[in-house]
């Protein structure tokens, strides 16, 4: 029996121990509880008015081009699980979308025609965003391999697209009614789309909220989800060929070396 209260108290001594080396195995790897990952992931995601307008009936396609984030993230622990972190993310993000939409306030052009009114059809949208996104979070230790980091951001586009057609949809409904939607009607059909183009419209940079986990799978590389949910509108504020504001929403998944 004395053996045994021995053993017990000896693995009591010890899991303390045990459990600060697991810890620190899994925290940041220099002394000083500060460092940086080399981040690189992929992106998903879109650009969409929030909440969906009635203008937008259906949604029949929606196909993330894909895209890719590499960035460096410097992060500082003050305490034993809280921080800080910023970092430079240099990213693509696009996407291609297929709708039905009714009196959809839009400026088309159709043969060397500039036309603005209220569509009803098929709507196709291409949208490409090359830039660059500035977070500073906190970041929360909250167990020996899971960090989560949330903050602000802001994102500057080095290049950005915004474009697409439109024409009738699989019920033969195609038309603009120019001015207002009682206004004269202008039937628009796949032979010969009226087409779009917004890049100059859009502003050149967006704010939002960056949401980070990470996981880490080993001493320096750690597996990661981010996800930027932009709370301004890209459009410009002079903007008036679209009759709402649009959100740039993407998500990362990859992998990062941690310093």
């Amino acid at each position: 029996m004395r053996k045994i209260t021995l053993l017990l108290f000896a693995v009591c001594i010890a899991l303390p121990a045990l459990a600060q080396d697991k810890w620190e195995k899994w925290g940041p790897t220099s002394p000083s509880q500060a460092g940086f990952l080399v981040r690189a992931g992929y992106t998903i995601g879109g650009t969409t008015p929030l909440p969906l307008p009635n203008e937008i009936r259906s949604i029949n396609e929606f196909s993330p081009k894909g895209g890719a984030t590499i960035g460096l993230d410097v992060y500082k622990m003050f305490w034993r699980r809280w921080g800080i972190m910023a970092g430079w993310h240099f990213y693509y993000q696009g996407f291609h979308t297929g709708a039905d939409v009714k009196n959809y306030k839009m400026s088309l052009t159709q043969e060397g025609n500039t036309m603005s009114g209220y569509f009803t059809g098929r709507d196709i949208t291409n949208t490409d965003m090359w830039g660059m996104t500035l977070p500073v979070m906190v970041t929360f230790r909250m167990s020996s391999r899971w960090n989560f980091s949330f903050g602000p951001y802001l994102s500057l586009y080095f290049k950005k697209h915004f474009k697409g057609e439109v024409y009738d949809n699989k019920d033969g409904i195609g038309y603009l009614r120019v001015d207002d939607p009682t206004g004269e009607k202008i039937n628009i059909d796949r032979e010969n789309p009226a087409t779009y183009n917004f890049s100059d419209d859009m502003r050149n940079w967006n704010g939002g909220m960056e949401f980070v986990f990470d996981y880490k799978a080993t001493r320096h590389l750690n597996v990661f989800g981010m996800l930027d949910w932009g709370l301004s509108s890209i459009w410009s504020k002079d903007f008036e060929a679209v009759d709402f504001k649009m959100y740039p929403i993407y998500a990362t998944v990859g992998v990062a070396y941690r310093y």
